[in-house]
C-alpha cells in the first residue's frame, strides 16, 4: 500500500502506539489501514454417494479439481457465499446441511469454511470458473489432481466421517513446512 484510501496522502509502514504489528499508517491523517485475512467459503455438494467436483478454469491451479468455493463478498453471510460460489462454479443448487471444516492458512492469509450440502437435483454444469464439473464416488476422486491441500484434507476427513456414520465440525490449520504442508486439526 502506498497511499491512504481516506485522504490520498502517502502511508508508511510502522507500529502504531498501543499496537504490536506493523501497519500502513497515513502520514497526514494518521488513519491506520488494517489488513485482515480473506474468508474462503465453499460446499461439499453431495448427491447420493457422490461428491460434485469442479475443474478450475482460472489460476491458481488451472486445470486441477476442487470443491466449489471462493472468496466471501461484503454484504453476504458465509451461507450465502457458499450457495453463490456453488452456483457460479457448478450451476447447481444445494441445501446447506451443516458447517463441516474451518481451516486457517496463515501463510496466505486465508480462512476456509466448508459446508456439507446436498444437491437439490442432479442438474449441474460448468460455470465461468470451471472447465468441467462432475460427480465422483470416493474411489474415483482424482486425488493426485486436487488443486489445494485444504480441499484434499477436507475430502479425506469427509470420507472418514462418512464411513463412521458421524460428521462433526473440524477446525485447524494447514502450515507450510519446507515445501510440504502439515495439517493440525483440533477436533
Amino acid at each position: 500500500m502506498n497511499y491512504c484510501n481516506n485522504c490520498g496522502a502517502k502511508v508508511e509502514l510502522k507500529i502504531p502506539d498501543d499496537d504490536n504489528r506493523h501497519r500502513h499508517v497515513c502520514v497526514t491523517c494518521n488513519t491506520i489501514h488494517y489488513q485482515n485475512p480473506k474468508i474462503v467459503v465453499g460446499c461439499i455438494p453431495e448427491w447420493q454417494d457422490q461428491i460434485l467436483l469442479c475443474k478450475r478454469a482460472i489460476e491458481p491451479q488451472y486445470g486441477l479439481w476442487t470443491l466449489p468455493a471462493g472468496f466471501m463478498e461484503n454484504g453476504e453471510s458465509t451461507l450465502q457465499a457458499a450457495l453463490r460460489e456453488t452456483w457460479e462454479e457448478a450451476n447447481t443448487t444445494v441445501k446447506i446441511l451443516d458447517l463441516y471444516m474451518v481451516v486457517n492458512l496463515p501463510q496466505v492469509n486465508q480462512v476456509y469454511m466448508m459446508y456439507r450440502s446436498s444437491m437439490t437435483d442432479k442438474i449441474y454444469a460448468s460455470g465461468s470458473e470451471s472447465l468441467e464439473v462432475d460427480l465422483y464416488k470416493e474411489e474415483n476422486i482424482p486425488w493426485e489432481l486436487l488443486a489445494f491441500p485444504v480441499i484434499r484434507e477436507t475430502l479425506k476427513y469427509y470420507y472418514k466421517d462418512r464411513k463412521q456414520g458421524e460428521f462433526r465440525i473440524r477446525t485447524g490449520e494447514i502450515l507450510r513446512n519446507n515445501g510440504s504442508y502439515d495439517l493440525n486439526l483440533h477436533t
